[in-house]
């Protein structure tokens, strides 16, 4: 590959072609976790479809590694490549919301506040997860999880259909009556199996909801981690928990007299009738708050709660399992190594996936996980790179801890890009021979490796 061939390539775009040297090239190459520093050999910012598929045919032919980058969001790193094309859909972020038959059209580069911003003007929103700056592309292809997934499922479970740019270059479409086995595969398969250039998805309602965080001293960890383990499990799937222990951040609009204390906190979400009511009446059943901030609030308010925590260039190593019980002695091992965390940004977050998520089976979909409790991740974080080793050290030794109390897969949004082929294959579970055959059929030679990766059926 020369500059003539990047000329040629360049000339069939839209969308610029960025690379080394060029003013903008450090700007294009950033990724939301700083602790990975990776050099594209191109980065070619789609502005369409026909964008994706020249893009495609070119890195394909050029036999150049792909990465495939939409809302930037991704934790390991894997929306770019060292030598490699980047497919950069981050502009392409076109938003229909069809009010008449509750759906809306994505483009690929678009965030779930972007999202959440369209679809509230008509008391509407998409299941997405807990932060407004996350890319729709990302999460909904490995599953999706968040403030509404025990009321309305995951965000592969609103997935209704889906424009995509095969390994071959053919544009097609992914949806129940055509590509019916493709559209499975996207439901929870990664980017394993093409360029996704369009989502449809299924709205429902979501306007004004009763939430946000109820926070407690460490010392009462352990009575609320109990008492939300048993309270879930009953509860009505419009009211949605998670729990984190981590450190209350020592800024506004955290209470002075509290910063740097080590915290257990329950953020809750009520998108139901007697929103309030049903929050008040657990209220009682827990220890005394440091802090309470749950109240009537409007859905996208609700996603952006941690934005301001969570920018771009943190230092980031996550470790993820499925969890189906909390027994007693993983609650110890829990609050003993959150206690230890490395920074005030470090925590363990316990994500509910009951409710409309066991609605599914198993094999309805390629997320397979259709029996646990939660989603845990365990994520060291920090705005020093010098604090990386410790980072890393404390989510593993947190993992190590908490692992033999946990399933064997995680999501694999939660998973770094050194955990092994292992634990993507419990992460698919039965239908991991499912996914690896569509793999051979729509991707043979793997091209689309630059993932959580599955291969290719022999």
């Amino acid at each position: 590959m020369d500059d003539e061939d990047i000329s040629r390539f360049a000339a069939t775009l839209r969308g610029p072609v960025i690379q080394a040297g060029d003013a903008e090239y450090d700007d294009a190459r950033r990724l939301y976790n700083a602790m990975i520093d990776r050099r594209p050999r191109l980065i070619a910012r789609c502005a369409d479809a026909a964008d994706v598929m020249a893009a495609v045919a070119f890195g394909r032919d050029k036999a150049l590694p792909i990465a495939i980058r939409g809302g930037g969001h991704n934790g390991p790193g894997l929306g770019s490549v060292d030598d490699g094309l980047v497919i950069d859909l981050s502009a392409m972020k076109g938003i229909r919301v069809d009010p008449r038959n509750r759906t809306v059209r994505v483009g690929p580069g678009c965030t779930t506040g972007e999202v959440d911003h369209a679809t509230h003007a008509f008391g509407q929103a998409v299941p997405f997860g807990i932060i407004s700056t996350t890319g729709v592309a990302g999460l909904t292809l490995s599953g999706g999880h968040g403030y509404l997934a025990r009321q309305y499922g995951l965000a592969i479970d609103s997935l209704i259909e889906a424009d995509v740019v095969l390994a071959d270059g053919r544009f097609v479409v992914a949806g129940e009556d055509d590509n019916a086995d493709l559209l499975w595969a996207l439901r929870g398969g990664g980017g394993n199996f093409g360029v996704v250039t369009s989502f449809l998805f299924r709205t429902h309602p979501a306007d004004r909801l009763y939430g946000g965080p109820i926070i407690f001293d460490l010392s009462d960890a352990e009575t609320v981690m109990r008492w939300y383990r048993d309270f879930l499990q009953n509860a009505s799937d419009a009211f949605y928990i998670f729990l984190g222990l981590q450190t209350v951040p020592p800024s506004a609009p955290f209470p002075p007299e509290h910063w740097g204390k080590r915290m257990c906190v329950l953020l809750v979400s009520h998108n139901g009738d007697g929103a309030e009511a049903a929050v008040n009446a657990v209220r009682p059943a827990l220890p005394t708050p440091l802090i309470d901030w749950a109240g009537p609030i409007a859905y996208p308010m609700l996603q952006t709660l941690f934005d301001a925590l969570c920018p771009p260039g943190l230092q980031w190593y996550w470790k993820g399992d499925f969890v189906k019980s909390l027994p007693d002695a993983a609650i110890a091992a829990h609050i003993a190594h959150a206690a230890q965390a490395p920074s005030a940004l470090s925590l363990m977050h316990l994500y509910p996936i009951d409710g409309a998520v066991h609605a599914k089976a198993r094999g309805d979909t390629a997320w397979a996980v259709r029996d646990a409790t939660w989603s845990m991740v365990i994520a060291g974080v920090d705005p020093d790179p010098a604090r990386a080793d410790a980072l890393r050290d404390w989510a593993r030794a947190y993992w190590a801890a908490v692992h033999p109390f946990d399933l064997e897969g995680a999501y694999p949004n939660f998973m770094m890009d050194d955990e092994g082929e292992g634990r993507i294959k419990a992460s698919y579970g039965a239908n991991y021979p499912r996914l690896a055959a569509l793999k051979a059929k729509f991707d043979p030679t793997n091209l689309f490796h630059v993932n959580q990766n599955i291969r290719p059926a022999a």
